[in-house]
């Protein structure tokens, strides 16, 4: 005869097992949401100061993403993570994420020194793809920061994944994800070829663009500030090869179906 009160005791125990895990994962990813919410909120008040005090606002839009608990679980596993969540917490340093757009690559390092130099804010990696760019052209400046957030019963200390770029990058990544979607990771050789020009023009542009502001901006007769972008040099056949991608392939994209939202550093760790 089967002993019903105990099996129920059993089934109630694994339940409540079951509440204070989904509890606990529940706390793990709202702290990470949280983290967000500061380091955003840290982005638009310098935003707004900037618009409304300043003559000129350095900061173009704040994104952000926070990744889904079966990604940060799938990720766990693919880099062998215990699954506890204190080891998740501590080796997996981009389940959140925020993304700073600005116009110009002196932009990009003065709003990373401005939230940097936050006494709450604890820089804790940074990986400089504008300086020493990826292989395939990918320009970022990417940091980990570690901010606080205060809970109920006390501060926890959370890392944010943050992405600085220009919108000549952003433009950039965008469409190397799209094709990259659309060819299921199997990118013709040709085309990588023109991406990898595609970037090296839009840094170009990004340092036409980064002197004619300059020049704009001083009064004649002064001296304009040295602008903290990159030397390049660079071949006008990436003009050339970036039309001959519009006129076909980019047809072809235009009416393929929508691709997901770009993955954040192409799920390459900082």
């Amino acid at each position: 005869m089967v002993d019903t009160s105990e099996s129920g005791a059993d089934l109630l125990g694994l339940l409540g097992e079951f509440r204070e895990l989904r509890d606990e994962f529940t706390r793990f990813m709202l702290c990470y949401q949280f983290g967000i919410d500061e380091v955003t909120t840290k982005i638009k008040i310098l935003q707004q100061e900037f618009t409304h005090i300043h003559a000129y606002n350095p900061i173009e839009h704040v994104s952000s993403r926070l990744k889904t608990p079966e990604g940060v679980l799938a990720k766990a596993q693919r880099r062998g993570v215990s699954p506890d969540l204190d080891s998740v917490r501590s080796e997996i340093t981009d389940i959140a994420g925020v993304r700073v757009t600005c116009a110009f690559v002196s932009d990009v390092y003065r709003v990373f020194d401005l939230l940097t130099g936050q006494e709450d804010v604890r820089l804790m990696l940074t990986k400089d793809y504008i300086a020493q760019p990826k292989a395939n052209g990918y320009r970022s400046l990417h940091a980990i920061v570690e901010v606080p957030v205060f809970l109920s019963d006390g501060a926890v200390q959370v890392p944010i994944e943050v992405q600085f770029r220009t919108i000549a990058m952003d433009f950039w990544a965008s469409l190397e994800h799209k094709i990259y979607y659309k060819y299921e990771k199997q990118v013709p050789g040709e085309l990588l070829d023109s991406l990898k020009e595609a970037a090296t023009t839009a840094a170009r542009l990004d340092t036409d663009m980064e002197r004619l502001h300059h020049e704009v901006r001083v009064a004649p007769g002064e001296n304009a500030p040295a602008a903290k972008v990159p030397s390049l040099e660079v071949s006008d056949r990436a003009v050339a090869a970036l039309r001959e991608f519009i006129a076909t392939d980019g047809q072809l994209l235009a009416s393929s179906p929508e691709p997901p939202p770009e993955k954040w550093t192409d799920e390459v760790d900082i």
